[in-house]
């Protein structure tokens, strides 16, 4: 998003099958100040996307000719453009998939559009982030850039999507203290009554696939149960 905008300015590429949904979400974020444009399908998509500049994707999973995992994986390639995901379906796999290709956040149908409106706001604050001043950090063998959100183990890059890295920085930032579940889809996710506590677990499951040695028995980050997670000092 360009500096100075708000998120009642930001261009939002909807993709959505269902010409009903697509309308009504459509009229409803417009309503909000949003300006909406929208695809039937996922191939569509992709051509829109590629075509025109947006603030923030909302895509639905199950979509014509190609589905809204690979759309996110393809966007990904190129853009780091917040991506909200519309899915069905309660699985927790779907939420697993959805952040492994890219995806910052989802919510669930049927929905209400003042809680999307919610969640798409909270997506597009967080992009908008800039930090608290720190530009280096560790955990054991973990630098983390700061400024130039990157993050490195012995050397090789580890490529984590924008949401495993404010999910890793907001526990860096705490280190040995414990963080629970609500705080951290507060800080991370930017909502806290509208949020599902399985999102933090899947996040923290798929942020130590990729930093941890051993993911099954993990070193730098914890869980203490029943209260949340916290990064080892």
């Amino acid at each position: 998003m360009e500096a100075g905008r708000t998120p009642v300015d930001a261009r939002i590429l909807l993709v959505e099958d269902d010409p009903s949904i697509r309308e009504v979400t459509a009229i409803g974020l417009g309503a909000a100040g949003f300006s909406v444009i929208t695809a039937a399908d996922g191939v569509d998509g992709i051509e829109r996307f590629r075509a025109e500049a947006f603030d923030l994707v909302l895509l639905d999973v199950m979509l014509p000719r190609l589905d809204g995992y690979e759309v996110c994986r393809q966007i990904r390639r190129t853009s780091t453009v917040p991506v909200v995901m519309l899915t069905a379906r309660a699985d927790t796999m779907d939420v697993v998939v959805g952040l492994e290709a890219g995806a910052d956040d989802y919510v669930r149908k049927p929905f209400e559009v003042p809680e999307l409106i919610a969640r798409l706001r909270a997506a597009l604050r967080r992009a908008g982030t800039t930090g608290d001043g720190a530009t280096a950090l560790r955990l054991g063998p973990i630098e983390v850039d700061v400024a130039g959100r990157t993050v490195r183990r012995e050397g090789r890059d580890i490529p984590l999507t924008r949401t495993e890295f404010d999910l890793l920085l907001e526990l860096l930032r705490h280190a040995g203290q414990v963080l629970s579940r609500d705080v951290l889809l507060d800080r991370v996710w930017g909502y806290d009554y509208l949020g599902d506590s399985r999102l933090v677990d899947v996040a923290i499951q798929r942020l130590r696939a990729k930093i941890e040695t051993d993911p099954a028995t993990p070193e730098l980050i914890q869980t203490v149960r029943g209260a949340g997670y916290k990064a080892m000092r």
